[in-house]
């Protein structure tokens, strides 16, 4: 699906890493160099010409983000270097501010490092109390997040699709019952928002976190949304240029109202821009056309494996267009290392997600995670690679 739109596809080359990064069209890239080429200036802060462009592509970046999650203002929209900084401001701008020792949050032991590391850095110096949420054949319920909680659950912070299995947990049902019974909800988006429909009215999402570059757009940029509610008792992270109205010597200080008092200093500018053309790329494209055609590499490839007894699979099951494999014996990374012998690239590891080896009862994985541009021949290619692992040490050793 719109490869020729990709550069990098032009060399010879299997990318089978979206989970990770995702490959550029070359309007995202246009529009980055377009920023440097044509119109290079700060955002907030001149009075000529290339810098009101600045400030007007910044914006309608942030009126794009609105719209692409369905949130109510622009005002909930704030710019951050990717989903780990955003989730951080969340633990340490609000829940730091906001929860009281003993209270809890819940979690998973198959949650990113980025939405696990931030809790317990403040359950240390807090007094919170981190729980996790059982897993049920590694999926998210909602009747173990009902027997999870108590009287002092306040918070529970949950992926919407997880890195390693690709697993949706059933945000809707989760952020309803939060709002029932008054517990906030903190979503990564990180491996959803680039893949599917996300509406945060809808789903009762009190705060998502998500980065540009796992959505076609440039590194280095990220969104924090929250309900203005939420953003308006937030602390500003950092403080500085931009933030602020005045500050006097008499230390006297005002900031500024939101967003800007939670954007200080000089923002990825081209990053933000490259953000605004990645959106209107995916918009074009249909977020849901983008999801079946996913699924369905995930289904064909499912097809072309059945017979390959060699192939460990961990989540066949699920309805999604990531694959969690190893071959039989053979080491994760010994198998990436193969691949990268035929230019295919896939991830191996543990993914950022530590602690999900309790759960999965295997340490590391290789992952196949698909994108709009992967294809069934690339996936045929792929197989014939597999179906010659017998090979494997003769080339990687």
């Amino acid at each position: 699906m719109n490869r020729e739109d990709f550069p990098i596809l032009k060399n010879e080359l299997i990318y089978f890493d979206n989970g990770a990064t995702t490959l550029k069209p070359q309007q995202v890239i246009d529009a980055v160099t377009d920023y440097y080429t044509n119109y290079t200036a700060n955002a907030h802060r001149g009075d000529y010409d290339n810098s009101l462009k600045v400030d007007m592509m910044y914006e309608e970046t942030r009126t794009k983000v609105k719209n692409f999650i369905h949130a109510n203002s622009e005002k909930e929209i704030i710019f951050t270097s990717g989903a780990t900084d955003s989730l951080n401001r969340i633990v340490f701008g609000y829940m730091k501010y906001n929860l009281q020792p003993g209270d809890e949050v819940l979690i998973t032991k198959a949650e990113h490092a980025s939405n696990v590391l931030p809790w317990l850095e403040l359950e240390k110096e807090k007094g919170i109390v981190v729980k996790y949420i059982p897993l049920e054949n590694h999926l998210v319920t909602l009747e173990n997040v009902k027997r999870s909680i108590t009287e002092h659950t306040k918070v529970i912070s949950l992926a919407q699709v997880t890195n390693v299995l690709g697993d949706v947990r059933p945000i809707f049902e989760i952020g309803e019952f939060c709002r029932e019974n008054n517990i906030l909800l903190v979503v990564d988006g990180a491996q959803s928002v680039p893949h599917m429909e996300v509406d945060v009215i809808k789903l009762n999402i009190d705060f998502l976190a998500f980065s540009a570059h796992k959505m076609l757009g440039p590194t280095g940029v990220g969104v924090l949304y929250g309900k203005e509610e939420l953003l308006e008792k937030m602390h500003p992270t950092s403080f500085g240029g931009g933030m602020n109205s005045t500050f006097t010597s008499d230390k006297i200080v005002e900031y500024k109202s939101l967003p800007t008092r939670l954007e200080a200093g000089t923002p990825n500018i081209a990053g933000v821009i490259g953000l605004g053309a990645a959106i209107d790329y995916l918009t074009n494209i249909g977020m849901d056309r983008i999801q079946e055609h996913e699924k369905h590499l995930k289904q064909y490839f499912l097809e072309k494996a059945k017979d390959m007894n060699q192939l460990v699979i961990y989540n066949k099951d699920l309805d999604n267009g990531l694959i969690a494999f190893n071959i039989d014996g053979v080491f994760s990374q010994d198998t990436a290392v193969y691949l990268n012998h035929y230019h295919i690239c896939v991830r191996a590891g543990n993914h950022c997600a530590k602690i999900l080896k309790e759960d999965l009862l295997v340490k590391n994985t290789c992952r196949i995670s698909f994108y709009l541009y992967n294809t069934e021949e690339e996936i045929d290619q792929l197989i014939e690679v597999l179906k010659n692992s017998k090979d494997i040490f003769q080339i990687v050793l």
